[in-house]
């Protein structure tokens, strides 16, 4: 059986809201911060957790 970590959910759910800006209806710029946004969020979870 596989544990829940929490940092691997959030991390996982940051980058899937990062690929959902990608494909929002807005300009170009505002849909890049936000992937941008996420991305950094994935990977500072990434670094404090030991998510691979």
């Amino acid at each position: 059986m596989t544990a829940l970590i929490p940092s691997k959910i959030r991390a996982q759910t940051h980058r899937r809201m990062a690929l959902a800006a990608l494909h929002a209806d807005s300009s170009l710029s505002v849909r890049l911060k936000r992937y941008n946004q996420h991305m950094a969020l994935v990977r500072t979870l990434e670094a404090q957790g030991g998510v691979q």
